[in-house]
C-alpha cells in the first residue's frame, strides 16, 4: 500500500510517499508559495507513483478523535468545531482535505491526530481548574500536540542507546518554529507542555507560550479588542517574534540579531532556553528520575548553542554535555560525555513515518 503523507504549511506543501508495511520511501517533494493546493496535488498526481491512501498529520478534533481515523463527516465536523482552538493548523488541513478529496476521488483519506500519543497521560495531568461543564460539555482539557514526533523519539532513542523503551525515562524536546516537550516514562507519554491548544507551553516562533489568561482579558477590555484581533496577535506576532522584535521569530535570525548586540533578541533566546531547562527538571520530578534527554526539530537538531543553553544548570541531575560532539557532530548521535548519568541525544525526527504506520494499521483494520 502506497501512502501519501502531506505536511502542510500556510503557503507550502511537503510530501512523502511511503510503501507500507515495508516503510520504503518512493517519492518526496516540496512546493513553496502555494496559493491553491489543487495545483500542487495535480503535480503530485502527474508523477508515476501510485497513491492508495492519503494520511494527514492533523492537529485537533477534541476529545472524541484523539487517534487515527478514516476521514468522514464526523471527523471534519469535529475539526471545524475546534478550529478556534487551533486556527493556524485546522484551517489549513480542512482546506487540504477538501482539495485532496476532489483531486483523488475514491482514495481513502486518513487523519492521524497529534493528540493520539498523549492519550496515556493520567487524568490529573489533563485537567484544568475550570468549571466542570467546561471540561465535560466542551472538551476543555490539556490535550498535547506534536504527538507523531514525540512518538518517533520514544522509539528511536532506545534504538540509539541499545536499551528497551520500558527501561527509559526520557524527556523529548521537539524544538522548532513550533515547540513542545514531552515526558515519556518507559515509552508512554505522561505529560507535555502544550495543552488545550498548540498555543500553550513553550514560546513558538510567532505564537505565545504559557500566558495568564487574565492578561488577555485585561488587554481586551482596556483596548476594546475583539477575540479575532487578539487571536491574530497571539498567533502571528507573539512568541519569539514578540520577544525579540525579529519578524517571523526564526531562531537563526534571532541568533544573528543577538550576536549583533540586539538585547531583545538575546532575551528571547534566554527566555526560551530557561523554559526548556525548567521543564526538563519538572519532568524529571514527574517521572521520579531521568535517563535521557533528546533534542529534535529544526532547532533541537541543529542549534548547538541552544542545546548547550538548555542543558546548562542541569548538572545536578547528572547531565554532562560533550562540547566537541555537541558543537561539531552531525546526524543522530549521543552528545553527552561517557561520564554523564543522563544521556543527551540530537536526532532527526520522522513524523511522516509515524503517520504512515498509524494510517496503515487503520486501513488494514
Amino acid at each position: 500500500m502506497n501512502i501519501l503523507i502531506p505536511n502542510l504549511g500556510s503557503t507550502s506543501l511537503k510530501y512523502q510517499i511511503l510503501a507500507m508495511p515495508e516503510e520504503k520511501p518512493l517519492a518526496k517533494g516540496r512546493f513553496e508559495r502555494v496559493t491553491d493546493y489543487r495545483t500542487a496535488i495535480g503535480e503530485i498526481r502527474s508523477g508515476n507513483t501510485q497513491v492508495d491512501a492519503v494520511a494527514f498529520k492533523a492537529a485537533h478534533a477534541g476529545p472524541r478523535y484523539c487517534g487515527t481515523y478514516v476521514i468522514d463527516d464526523g471527523v471534519e465536523q469535529a475539526m471545524a468545531q475546534f478550529l478556534l482552538a487551533a486556527p493556524l493548523h485546522n484551517a489549513i488541513y480542512l482546506e487540504a482535505i477538501r482539495a485532496f478529496r476532489e483531486a483523488m476521488p475514491g482514495v481513502p483519506l486518513v487523519a492521524a491526530f497529534e493528540t493520539e500519543f498523549h492519550r496515556t497521560k493520567p487524568e490529573y495531568a489533563r485537567c484544568y481548574g475550570v468549571p466542570s461543564d467546561w471540561r465535560e460539555e466542551h472538551g476543555v482539557e490539556k490535550y498535547g500536540f506534536h504527538g507523531a514526533s514525540h512518538e518517533f523519539v520514544s522509539q528511536r532513542v532506545p534504538e540509539m542507546l541499545g536499551c528497551a523503551r520500558e527501561d527509559l525515562r526520557l524527556v523529548s524536546c521537539h524544538l522548532g518554529g513550533s515547540s513542545s516537550i514531552c515526558a515519556i516514562d518507559r515509552g508512554v507519554s505522561i505529560d507535555t507542555t502544550m495543552g488545550f491548544s498548540p498555543q500553550s507551553g513553550l514560546e513558538n516562533a510567532t505564537r505565545h507560550g504559557d500566558l495568564d489568561v487574565f492578561a488577555v482579558l485585561y488587554m481586551m477590555d482596556r483596548n476594546g479588542w475583539s477575540t479575532e484581533e487578539v487571536r491574530g496577535q497571539l498567533s502571528r506576532t507573539s512568541g519569539l517574534a514578540g520577544l525579540s522584535g525579529v519578524p517571523g521569530g526564526d531562531v537563526r535570525d534571532i541568533t544573528e540579531a543577538a550576536r549583533a548586540g540586539v538585547r531583545s533578541a538575546a532575551l528571547a533566546l534566554e527566555v526560551f532556553a530557561y523554559q526548556v531547562k525548567k521543564t526538563i527538571g519538572a519532568y524529571a520530578a514527574a517521572m521520579g528520575g531521568l535517563d535521557a534527554i533528546a533534542f529534535t526539530g529544526g532547532i533541537g537538531e541543529n542549534s548547538a548553542p541552544l542545546r548547550f543553553a538548555c542543558c546548562r544548570g542541569l548538572e545536578f541531575l547528572g547531565v554532562e554535555l560533550d562540547a566537541e560532539l555537541n558543537d561539531n557532530g552531525s546526524g543522530d548521535r549521543v552528545i553527552s560525555t561517557g561520564r554523564s548519568k543522563v544521556k543527551v541525544l540530537a536526532l532527526a525526527t520522522n513524523e511522516e513515518l509515524i503517520v504512515a504506520r498509524r494510517a496503515y494499521r487503520v486501513l488494514k483494520g
